[in-house]
This record gives C-alpha cells, structure tokens and sequence, in this order.
C-alpha cells in the first residue's frame, strides 16, 4: 500500500464508479479493480460493496476514508515543508511528449513540480511518442512521456503513470469498407488500416494482425503520429487501432466523424516517464524524478 494507491481508493470513494474513477487516476478499470483488492487484502477487510451497476462503500470503507485522509493530510503537510526548502532550485529542463499527451498527462505532472520548483523553466518538445526514448539517448529532451516500448534499453529508467487502452476507429461516413466490419466476422484482409510508423501501438497491432491470420493486411498508410491518423479515419481513408486518449483529446469536429469501437482484443500497455539512468544524480532531473513519484 503506497501514496498512490491511497489516492486511487479516496477517488473510487468520491466516484462511486470503477469506470469514472480509473479515467480519473489514468489507470484502466482492472487496474483499478486490483489495487483496490490489494488495500483490501492488505487490511483483511472489505471496503466496497460491488455489483454491475454501482459501488457502495462499506462500514469498514469508512473508516479506512479517514485513515488515508488522515495520510495523505500529513503527507501533503511534510511536501509543503520540503517545498520552502527547495524553493531555490532552478535551471532549464526539456520534457518530449506527443501532442495527446501534452493534454492528457502532463499538465497534472507539471502543475506537481512547478509547485515545488517554480524558478526551473521548463521547455516542451512535441512529437511522435514512439520516438521518445531515442530522443532521451540522443540527449535531446531530459525526459520524456511514452508508451512502454517492448525492448527497453538497459541504460532508460521508466516510471509507469497508468495504462492505455486501445480502441478501433471507423469512419463515420459510408466508405465501400464499412459494411464489410458489421460483418458477424469481418473480412480484415480487405479492410483498409492506417498503421503508426512504430512504437508501442504499432507492436501490439502486428501481434494482433499475427493472432487473426492475417498475413497481408491492406495497408492504406503508416503515419508517424497518432493525431494525424485520426484525422485520416475521420475523412474515411481507413480504419485504426490507436490509444483510446488520443481520440479522446482530438478535436470535437474530429471526434464527431468517428465511430470507436471498444477493442477487447488488443492488451493495453503502459504509459510513463523516461530517462538515461546516468542522468538521475543531476539535481533537477532528480527533484522531477522524486516529484512524479509522489
């Protein structure tokens, strides 16, 4: 039991719902599901009362709500403290992200640090996240936030933030395709697909392509960046598997030309923060490293 799961539990209980929670906290509903279930072990108790439709909090709930308020009181006291010993910290620190992620996640990591160090300026490069670890070893950005790649260099520290879902994309519009997916079995082989470039989309897509035989799928582009496909599938130039936060931070006049579909069939991945594990002992790359830990 950590900080971090405490906070998850004082959300569910603010929510009453594991799907507004876990949106809440960046996590997917199982994840949320086990830490929860974790607390409860831990404490041998159970806190919530669930069932299809709603989640209610259980005596015991109640008590351990004051307990972890109780915590995190004290924990956000002894930050306070730490801050007015921290204040004079200062210097230039360079975070990569893609444009989904500058919306999704950054703001609340860096309303986090610039509270503890408002005198570090930060500078902000965009771009595809499948890039974002090779931007770290060229030393390109201090940081960066990106999906998990599958081989993670042994040199690159990552900080897992939550989990990213993905979700299949289809064009509003009737395009020659479409009726081919309300098929009972969709004939994928003759359905257009626009496929980043690399990355952790990009892998979990071919091991899907391997699962369901489909060895000469039709590719109708690779992009690099997830933002420019959605827009592609919005003016009907294919389908695509991306991560369910990049569709949720398009544009409204994107969002509504897209049908998303829920894909079960395709694992989620982790989302976070890297760096060169050399670079850890300098100071300001240290006080954001401890920051996002918190």
């Amino acid at each position: 039991m950590n900080i971090h799961d405490l906070k998850t539990f004082l959300t569910l209980c603010e929510t009453q719902h594991f799907g507004l929670a876990a949106k809440a906290m960046h996590i997917t509903p199982s994840t949320l599901s086990r830490q929860i279930q974790r607390i409860e072990d831990s404490i041998n108790q159970q806190l919530f009362i669930r069932d299809n439709r709603s989640v209610k909090i259980t005596p015991a709930g109640y008590q351990f709500r004051i307990f972890a308020k109780q915590v995190l009181a004290e924990f956000n006291q002894l930050q306070q403290d730490f801050e007015q010993n921290n204040q004079q910290l200062s210097g230039e620190l360079t975070l990569f992200c893609s444009v989904t992620a500058a919306y999704s996640h950054l703001p609340d990591i860096l309303d986090k640090f610039r509270a503890l160090y408002p005198l570090v300026e930060i500078k902000l490069i965009t771009g595809d996240a499948a890039d974002a670890v090779t931007k770290i070893q060229l030393n390109e950005a201090d940081l960066a936030i990106a999906g998990r790649p599958k081989r993670l260099p042994n040199s690159i520290e990552f900080f897992k933030l939550g989990e990213i879902d993905m979700v299949l994309l289809i064009p509003r519009l009737k395009c020659p395709f479409t009726e081919k997916l309300h098929q009972k079995q969709p004939d994928w082989h003759h359905i257009p697909f626009i496929l980043p470039e690399h990355g952790p989309s990009r892998h979990r897509i071919d091991q899907w392509f391997k699962q369901n035989k489909i060895s000469s799928p039709h590719i109708y582009a690779t992009v690099a960046g997830h933002e420019a496909i959605v827009s592609m599938v919005a003016v009907g130039c294919g389908v695509a598997l991306l991560p369910k936060v990049v569709m949720e931070n398009s544009p409204d006049r994107i969002r509504e030309r897209i049908i998303e579909w829920s894909s079960q069939i395709i694992e989620p991945f982790d989302i976070g923060v890297c760096v060169q594990k050399k670079r850890l002992s300098e100071k300001i790359i240290a006080s954001f490293w401890q920051s996002i830990q918190r």
